[in-house]
């Protein structure tokens, strides 16, 4: 699913334009912005949560010069699910509605 029929179908379930929708959706990216900058999960209720985690310094080898590089450590973002949303992603995904 790409964002425009995201917020197509999004704006249609909860009755408003587009245009609102996009602005709710923006709005809702940008709060989850501020949380990740602060270094703060941030927890969906029925969802799961998005946490940041620091990937430590490490030496990879590339297999077809066998060279080895250091790559530096850096913060990623993680997202670990409810038991609920897992399930349903185990089952291939199904609804249950």
């Amino acid at each position: 699913m790409n964002n425009k029929s995201f917020i197509s179908e999004l704006s249609q379930r909860l009755g408003y334009t587009q245009e609102d929708t996009q602005k709710m959706v923006n709005t809702v990216i940008d709060s989850f912005k501020g949380g990740f900058r602060s270094e703060n999960d941030v927890w969906i209720p029925k969802f799961g949560t998005f946490e940041i985690k620091k990937r430590l310094e490490r030496v990879v080898t590339i297999p077809s010069t066998k060279k080895r590089i250091l790559v530096p450590p850096k913060l990623v973002l993680n997202f670990k699910p409810v038991a609920s949303v897992k399930e349903k992603l185990k089952g291939g995904g199904q609804a249950d509605e």
